[in-house]
């Protein structure tokens, strides 16, 4: 067979494999773009898995309790004088521009400061921003396991009385996409409507 015959045949080929059934979504996926994230894409981390702990109401949580919504986790404790109230003011507005969407977000809020964080002081310290967020408390060595999952730094910093201390920690958010695997890390300060277009985008992906 002469090369041009060859070239022929091959083409014929070409064409009716485009015509078969499932061809489209394959040469689709190819030219699908990886999204787009304002935070650092974290897609296959083999860290930040999950977490277990006990929320302000005394309920066991995991990160499948929330699967179908998008989940924000972020560290930090109630005595905390400007990042934490800081960031979780930017998820509950995060929340308010995503609008119906909204419904779909789950915040939580890890408390480093078990000593201090009891049940009823975290619960109050979520209504401040949203009553739907919750906070989780382990015991200290529960905390600290959580915290090197997450790569989450955190050190007590003594004051100057047993209870005025303070804790030096990590900033950042965790996004977890409805199937429950982590796949962005804000840093703090990045703001709420970057954080609100990340969260969208993870929705679209599950509508």
């Amino acid at each position: 067979m002469n090369t041009s015959l060859r070239r022929r045949d091959a083409l014929k080929t070409i064409a009716a494999c485009a015509v078969l059934p499932g061809a489209g979504a394959l040469f689709t996926a190819c030219s699908e773009k990886k999204p787009s994230f304002h935070g650092v894409d974290i897609t296959g981390a083999e860290y930040a898995r999950d977490l277990e702990l006990t929320d302000h109401n005394g309920q066991q949580r995991s990160l499948k309790d929330f699967r179908g919504k998008v989940v924000v986790v972020f560290f930090g404790y109630t005595q905390c004088p400007d990042v934490c109230p800081t960031s979780l003011q930017e998820l509950a507005e995060a929340k308010r521009l995503l609008g119906p969407d909204g419904e779909r977000l789950q915040g939580i809020f890890v408390t480093i400061d078990p000593e201090r964080d009891t049940p009823g002081l975290l619960k109050a310290y979520m209504a401040n921003f949203d009553p739907n967020f919750i906070a989780l408390r382990g015991t200290p060595e529960q905390t600290a396991a959580v915290a090197k999952e997450f790569k989450v730094y955190y050190k007590k910093i003594e004051g100057k009385t047993p209870t005025s201390y303070t804790m030096d920690h990590s900033a950042g958010s965790y996004i977890f996409d409805p199937e429950g695997r982590v796949r962005v890390f804000h840093r703090y300060g990045s703001g709420a409507q970057a954080l609100a277009d990340d969260l969208r985008t993870l929705l679209r992906e599950s509508p």
